[in-house]
């Protein structure tokens, strides 16, 4: 192999180590925003796929017209992460698509851990702004020990982001395909004697 040809395997080795997000970052003059991140997951020996969504507060409030410009920051290392299979996608799904207005008819999807308890909320808003709210609420048990954060997706934003998920379904159920080499001269045998024994 040349040397040309080292270093191209090289990089798509490096460029394959690096899983894609699906990001969208939703800041506000008063500091109450939100960001959120999708990282798609395949489905892998016994492991079930999913998307993992991870909502992440907004930190600073940036200023774009400054002299030297500042973006908004938000706080990743306290974010909430939440693991979203086959259930809960294609239940959002249906909100998105119109088929009912909120996930469970508002009450949300339920995640329940020894750990914590996070309820997911999806819902239509048509006032004052159309679009859609996602929200998660988290509690670890103690009275003070809850978090939420909320997003709001445009209708253009929660299209994209319906087609998207919707695409991810196979390799979520199913992993991404792999040709397994297998021999099937056995198989070709008998189909040979069977067709013999049916022209006979």
């Amino acid at each position: 192999m040349s040397e040309e040809d080292n270093n191209t395997t090289n990089k798509g080795a490096r460029t394959g180590m690096f899983r894609p997000k699906l990001s969208f970052y939703h800041p506000n003059a008063k500091g109450a925003g939100c960001a959120l991140s999708l990282e798609l997951h395949p489905a892998h020996d016994q492991t079930d796929g999913s998307i993992m969504a991870q909502f992440a507060n907004q930190k600073t409030i940036g200023n774009r017209n400054a002299a030297n410009p500042t973006f908004s920051r938000f706080d990743w290392e306290n974010s909430i992460c939440v693991k979203l299979d086959f259930t809960d996608l294609t239940k959002m799904l249906q909100v998105f698509r119109g088929e009912c207005e909120s996930l469970e008819d508002g009450k949300g999807l339920y995640h329940i851990s020894p750990r914590a308890t996070t309820r997911i909320v999806l819902r239509h808003v048509l006032e004052p702004v159309a679009g859609y709210s996602l929200e998660v609420y988290r509690n670890s048990g103690g009275p003070s020990d809850g978090t939420s954060s909320r997003i709001f997706l445009a209708p253009n934003e929660a299209s994209g982001l319906a087609v998207a998920v919707e695409n991810s379904l196979g390799v979520i159920c199913f992993g991404i395909p792999t040709v397994i080499p297998h021999d099937t001269t056995a198989y070709r045998r008998e189909v040979r004697g069977m067709r013999n024994v049916t022209a006979a």
